[in-house]
């Protein structure tokens, strides 16, 4: 009796599952269920599924990924989604709740029933070869017709029961099909195999010459052999991308009110717990550290493998690895909303958004079923009107049938996205976006916001000595609300000396302006000079020090002005110079002065820069720009640049900025380095290219391959070796996606603009400038 992978894997029956349970809910409302389908073999699968499961009560889209045969159903807000699962087990799939280690389990269980099944066709093709090659030697010489007709029935008794064991996958994911109403690709196989036994039976009945056992059964071997290598490179890519939940780890050690510590899922911990975290042990949620002193790798957020020193105080984040000491820390966000589950969420929604050419694949793949039936049923009747014998022409439309496969289109696309996405985790951008890689790949302008995108989000306070004490204590509160870049690097510096940093009360955003609160009963604001009345005293300070940047505060009458200062990001003149040499103009647009953004401007080289630019002024010039024809790519991180962002034809926007610019952006870039921009667009344009290519490879393989099998040179055997090959090339083609991008010479291309050709020429300064 046979088991299904999922079966095997120890997955419980479908009625036994309680999938509303599983359904994730964000924060606008939106619902989500991951499912894995159990039978998903081609590219024909997509349409049957999210066709078959259009229209249950409560479902707003459904997406199946091929590459990790998962189906994504958004649901509306507390929608059951029982139907939608019910509608699937109708069409003849099982589903179940989608989780990593499960995933793995049965895959590995397939694998091995696969290769079983292929080991016996592979047997059963060995042995009816030996026989084969006897008849073929013997029609060359004096065989004896009943000596041939012996060899001819034993081919059958192995025949018939190696097709009957080693076709299931092939006749179930059939008949499942057939009862759906969708013809996948499973159907046309089927309908080959079954043929080329049944004439092979019939000749051998009226003792014909030939028969075709051995390409029946060599035919599964080879169909098998395909499948295997498929899933093989399937979970190669998948791999590229990685499984970061696995970072997170499975359990956590909480610190219960008792002061005991319970292991327990990671998924139970909640904003506010402690956690003990022994060296060795990797984070498990996002948090800051009350008790002890280590050492913790990184490089997930920062993408530098130095590590970093922690102490009580210091932030700390999911994921990263305890090196040295034992640490306590207290968790700021719940496990769901850590980091890395976050960036494996901006993952997913890469993998399972739709771009243009996943649309075009898929149209393409829509058209399969029809186009090819019609055109196997004209082969045949074509070839008997042209007087060809009947069992040829069976035999030519069955290697129609076999040879037409849309796997390699289904494949072209979705392989390459899953490889770019990790190959842009590993370079240090998240991609959120699902056709963020085509246009990101396809601009031809880049627009820099200053603070916080071109400085480093850490500051230095300026003026610390002379600003009254209690106003910078306020102020380090005030800061603690605000998602404006100047205001963060103001937080994190007087955190660090200690102040107390916990957010005031009722304390809001104004966007553009700053953050007021009331503190004591009298109101406290921090912000522009001109949000805290306090024109005049930022004028005075902004003479003193001339290269810094003014940020106020005010309670009651009482305010105060302080400056701060920042540094570049240590690539970012690196950065522009790859940018420009790979064709992008470079800009910089600012809200700062225009003194600070000069400077900042000539020490990255960069020749064209706006100052003093409002959030609707950048909006405004990306509008411009976009009027001229040209494709922006937007890369800033503050409040006001959001606009911008959603304006612009592409967005990048650092880890470190405020939420919503997170959304509006494609894709997001971690650490402190600006490198990842420029890695970014070279890894973009480079899977841009490889997508054309696997969809030109898939193209020109249906037009080379089928007019060559509807000519008759084709043997139902030779059709299999083609579609697997297919399939194989596309997929193998795809992970060239993941090839770094080689940084461009330190030198000036002559290409560069004459500000960048200085910059590179002349000695790096050791440039401070004021935070715009």
């Amino acid at each position: 009796m046979s088991v299904s992978p999922a079966l095997a894997a120890g997955v419980p029956p479908a009625g036994r599952v309680d999938y509303s349970a599983f359904v994730v809910r964000a924060e606008d409302g939106a619902c989500r269920l991951d499912l894995a389908v159990d039978g998903v073999t081609c590219a024909a699968c997509i349409r049957e599924i999210e066709d078959g499961v259009a229209g249950a009560p409560g479902l707003e889209a459904a997406r199946l990924n091929y590459t990790t045969r998962r189906l994504t159903l958004r649901l509306a807000e507390d929608a059951d989604p029982a139907e939608a699962v019910a509608r699937l087990e109708r069409l003849g799939y099982r589903a179940y709740p989608f989780t990593p280690s499960r995933e793995e389990a049965i895959e590995s269980a397939e694998t091995k029933d696969l290769l079983t099944r292929l080991g016996v066709a592979a047997f059963a093709t060995m042995n009816i070869m030996l026989l084969s090659v006897s008849v073929w030697s013997g029609n060359a010489s004096d065989i004896d017709p009943a000596t041939r007709d012996l060899f001819h029935w034993i081919s059958a008794l192995i025949a018939i029961p190696a097709v009957a064991y080693s076709g299931q996958p092939f006749f179930r994911a059939a008949i499942r099909s057939i009862r759906s109403g969708a013809l996948g690709m499973d159907v046309p196989i089927s309908l080959g195999v079954l043929l080329a036994v049944g004439v092979s039976l019939y000749e051998t009945a009226h003792s014909a010459t030939h028969a075709y056992f051995d390409s029946a059964v060599m035919l599964l071997a080879f169909l098998l052999a395909g499948r295997v290598l498929d899933q093989a490179m399937r979970k190669r890519t998948r791999a590229v991308a990685g499984n970061l939940i696995a970072l997170r780890g499975d359990t956590a050690r909480r610190i219960g009110s008792d002061g005991a510590i319970v292991e327990v899922p990671v998924l139970a911990i909640k904003a506010g717990e402690r956690i003990a975290v022994r060296p060795g042990d990797r984070i498990a949620v996002d948090g800051v550290v009350e008790e002890g002193a280590s050492e913790v790798d990184a490089s997930l957020v920062t993408g530098e493998t130095a590590h970093d020193p922690v102490a009580p105080g210091a932030i700390v984040h999911s994921g990263t690895l305890n090196v040295s000491g034992a640490l306590v820390v207290r968790a700021t966000a719940a496990a769901e909303s850590s980091l890395v589950a976050e960036v494996n969420k901006l993952l997913d929604a890469a993998l399972l958004a739709k771009s243009k050419y996943v649309r075009i694949a898929d149209k393409a793949a829509r058209l399969y079923s029809p186009v090819v039936h019609a055109t196997a049923l004209l082969t045949a009747i074509g070839w008997i009107a042209w007087g060809a014998d009947p069992h040829f022409a069976i035999l030519t439309a069955v290697a129609v049938l076999i040879i037409t496969c849309p796997c390699a289109l289904g494949l072209a696309v979705p392989a390459v996205q899953v490889v770019v996405s990790g190959a842009l985790f590993k370079a240090g951008v998240l991609l959120g976006s699902g056709d963020g890689v085509e246009r990101i790949a396809t601009c031809d302008t880049v627009v820099l916001d200053k603070t916080g995108t071109l400085t480093s989000p850490e500051a230095r306070l300026a003026n610390r000595a002379e600003a009254p004490a209690d106003l910078v204590a306020l102020a380090a509160r005030l800061a603690q609300t605000s998602s404006h870049p100047l205001a963060k690097a103001l937080g994190l510096a007087l955190s660090r000396e200690g102040l107390d940093t916990r957010p005031l009360a009722g304390a809001r955003e104004e966007p553009g302006r700053g953050v007021v609160a009331i503190f004591d009963g009298v109101e406290a604001r921090l912000g522009s000079a001109a949000f805290c009345d306090a024109e005049a005293e930022a004028a005075q300070a902004l003479a003193d020090d001339p290269d810094a940047t003014a940020i106020a505060v005010s309670l009651g009458a009482r305010r105060a002005v302080l400056t701060l200062r920042q540094t570049l990001r240590e690539d970012a003149a690196e950065t522009v110079a790859r940018l420009e040499r790979m064709g992008l103009s470079v800009m910089i647009v600012s809200g700062d002065r225009e003194g600070p953004v000069a400077r900042a401007a000539a020490a990255v080289g960069v020749a064209d820069w706006r100052a003093g630019a409002k959030p609707g002024d950048k909006t405004a010039l990306i509008e411009a720009l976009k009027g001229e024809g040209r494709r922006v790519l937007m890369v800033g991180d503050g409040l006001n640049d959001a606009p911008a962002l959603a304006a612009a034809h592409a967005s990048l926007s650092p880890i470190s900025a405020s939420h919503l610019t997170q959304t509006c952006a494609d894709a997001l870039v971690l650490g402190d380095r600006l490198g990842p921009v420029a890695d970014a667009v070279a890894l973009t344009r480079r899977a841009l290219a490889v997508m054309r290519q696997n969809l030109w490879l898939a193209t020109l393989y249906n037009l080379i391959a089928v007019p060559i099998a509807v000519a008759g040179y084709v043997t139902p055997l030779v059709a299999a070796i083609a579609m697997s090959g297919s399939s194989i090339v596309v997929t193998v083609n795809a992970l060239r996606a993941q090839a770094r991008p080689r940084k461009a010479a330190t030198g000036a291309s002559p290409s560069a603009s004459p500000a960048r050709s200085a910059a590179a020429a002349a000695p790096r300064p050791a440039f401070e400038e004021a935070a715009p």
